[in-house]
């Protein structure tokens, strides 16, 4: 199983929580009253404790509101300060606490020391690909040429196999370190030893009692491991084992005895948090702190291959986490997908510029070739689903089978599907050789790696493995019917709900169109870098009209609002990829009819300018103007 690029694991922006779904019997008072919005969801206040707002306001200078959003999430008067600022002096812990780093660090080491031959085995996701470049760069720092191996996605699967590790024996490799991928496979690290090799696994991804044969496995997940970082993707792992590493070497005399330098960790801090942003798992703790830091790293353009992205992509203002997830984290993948596996690692790995964009730009036409495969997949799946949906009705798991889909986009269809349905969303694409192979995305509330696993164990996949909100299989034709009934079953014992899911939207308060001031945006900014466990604050705009709107781009609706006639305060606002739908038509048709609307407050430095923007999400009638804000269709 490979977890994949953000693009396909998030139904919303990297700054933006996903819809959730609550059961309509004990779902709480609609916020503004809003029943059912333009995007038919319920809209719901967003839950904190008001006394730690409150102090939070007072003890640090915030705006109400911002506190509020910050007690929302979690903050509490104690950790406001580290929130706020979040650093890795503060919160980086001592790597020596995950089980198997000591022995993992020594071993590296000591290959570092005695000019091993040594390769790195990654996986084909920008988590595999950053987590392979960090450990790359670290070991050439060291003296060492490392390889650098990525498997093909449809040759060779997900993680190490027993065919390529005996290349890499053969061709005098020593020592392999695997990243983003091993803790589960058992065959093909047993034939790693039997044909004389050491592994060092690095990973993240669910594990089960039994661990493969290895050297030593550093892995939060284990099950025998009671790290509290259970959260942090392979990259954030591999740079505590580059910590690890390095302090071993300074402890031994490696570096007054060779004269080299130590390497600037932190100068790799940029690959640590694209790789986070990427893998969506929670920015909250030490992930933060990495993804905080890392972007700092990022806007010095000391990466050959993520400052040629930038250039590709015509990125002039300071990198945030929006462009790690959806410009740079796309292309990186699109070589894994449509391409060849190895490419975004060697982005990111090389110094020479001419090198990397010329990388960058054949990730470039790989990711435009993915797009067009993932849209045929998906319009096919869809049309499956609605097909079958009056005879296989699943309240618990949207289940798509297809034969000849592209593997390297299933993962973004399922995406696509659990964001369409709410619900977790497996695609299965059956190959020539009778074989489906299949990825899966989950939902709050759902580890679907676990059921995955369970699964296996249960005799219905021939490989299967995953985290919380992604998982991948692959199983026989034969054992599909029965691998359906077993994941609904056992999701529907996960979220032991008894009533119809209802789609909502939380929101963190309510403003006027006079209070959507650069000021407050700008307090706002504070609360980043935005993501997964840490959603961009959503407010509601009250009573806004528009007083004017178009079609701009690529079906985006652009919309200027004011508070009502006579008054001087006017925001501008969009909408983007919204012409198409209900939300578009009740902005383009609300002929200066009150609206409530659902978004971001973002700057707005067009042109050196200092304004805000809102990005509108969602929107309903306000009170009094087509029922009790209620938005049905807009035709």
């Amino acid at each position: 199983m490979t977890a994949e690029t953000i693009e396909e694991k998030s139904a919303a922006s990297g700054a933006a929580s996903a819809p959730g779904a609550q059961a309509a019997h004990a779902a709480p008072v609609a916020f503004l009253n809003v029943e059912r919005s333009a995007t038919g969801r319920r809209w719901l206040r967003r839950p904190g404790d008001e006394r730690q707002a409150l102090a939070m306001a007072q003890g640090f200078g915030l705006p109400e509101m911002v506190a509020r959003a910050m007690a929302a999430r979690g903050v509490t008067v104690e950790a406001a300060e580290t929130y706020l600022a979040p650093t890795l002096r503060a919160l980086l812990p001592d790597p020596s606490h995950l089980r198997d780093m000591d022995v993992a660090a020594e071993r590296i080491a000591r290959a570092v020391e005695t000019g091993e031959r040594v390769a790195v085995f990654g996986d084909y996701d920008v988590d595999g690909a950053t987590s392979g470049a960090l450990l790359g760069r670290f070991l050439r720092a060291l003296g060492l040429d490392p390889v650098l191996y990525v498997p093909d996605r449809i040759r060779e699967g997900y993680g190490p196999n027993a065919a390529a590790l005996h290349r890499l024996a053969e061709g005098g490799v020593r020592l392999v370190l695997t990243v983003d991928c091993g803790t589960t496979a058992f065959e093909a690290l047993e034939a790693a030893q039997a044909a004389g090799l050491e592994v060092v696994v690095i990973d993240h991804h669910a594990a089960e009692a039994r661990l493969p044969p290895c050297v030593a496995l550093v892995n939060p997940n284990r099950l025998d491991d009671p790290s509290p970082h259970k959260t942090l993707c392979a990259a954030g792992v591999v740079f505590l084992a580059v910590v690890a590493v390095n302090r071993a070497l300074r402890a031994s005399g490696f570096y007054a005895r060779t004269g080299r330098a130590e390497p600037d960790l932190m100068g790799w801090l940029d690959l640590v948090a694209l790789g986070t942003v990427c893998d969506v798992v929670p920015l909250t703790g030490l992930n933060r702190a990495l993804v905080a830091q890392g972007l700092k790293v990022m806007a010095r353009r000391g990466n050959a291959g993520i400052a040629a992205l930038a250039d590709l992509c015509k990125l002039s203002e300071k990198p945030e986490a929006y462009h790690a997830g959806f410009v740079f984290g796309p292309r990186v993948n699109a070589g894994g997908r449509v391409g060849a596996s190895d490419l975004g690692m060697r982005l990111l790995s090389t110094d020479d510029a001419a090198e990397a964009a010329r990388l960058a730009r054949d990730l470039d036409v790989h990711n435009a070739e993915r797009k067009a495969v993932e849209a045929a997949v998906l319009a096919e799946a869809l049309e499956r689903l609605e097909a079958t949906a009056a005879v296989e009705p699943s309240p618990e798991l949207v289940f798509a089978v297809g034969e000849g889909w592209h593997p390297g986009v299933i993962g973004i269809v399922a995406a696509r599907l659990k964001e369409r349905y709410g619900r977790p969303a497996c695609v299965v694409a059956f190959g020539e050789d009778g074989l489906g192979k299949a990825s899966g995305r989950s939902v709050r509330g759902v580890d679907l790696g676990a059921a995955v696993i369970a699964a296996r164990q249960a005799g219905l996949l021939l490989a299967g493995g995953g985290h919380r909100m992604a998982a991948g299989f692959t199983v026989a034709r034969e054992k599909l019917d029965a691998l359906q009934g077993f994941l609904a079953a056992r999701i529907g014992e996960q979220r032991l709900l008894d009533g119809p899911l209802v789609p909502s939207l939380e929101l963190d308060g309510a403003l006027s169109v006079h209070g959507a001031t650069a000021q407050l945006c700008a307090a706002l900014e504070r609360l980043g870098p935005f993501g997964t466990g840490n959603a961009e604050p959503r407010f509601a705009v009250m009573d806004a009209r528009i007083a004017r709107a178009d079609v701009v781009g690529q079906n985006h609706v652009r919309c200027i609002v004011t508070a009502g006639a006579g008054t001087g305060t006017r925001l501008k606002a969009i909408a983007f990829r919204a012409l198409e739908t209900d939300l578009g038509r009740l902005l383009l048709k609300s002929a200066g009819a009150p609206l409530h609307l659902a978004g971001y407050l973002r700057p707005d430095r067009w042109n050196g300018a200092d304004g805000v923007q809102l990005t509108i999400e969602d929107a309903a009638p306000a009170i009094g103007t087509g029922g009790p804000g209620q938005a049905g269709p807009v035709r």
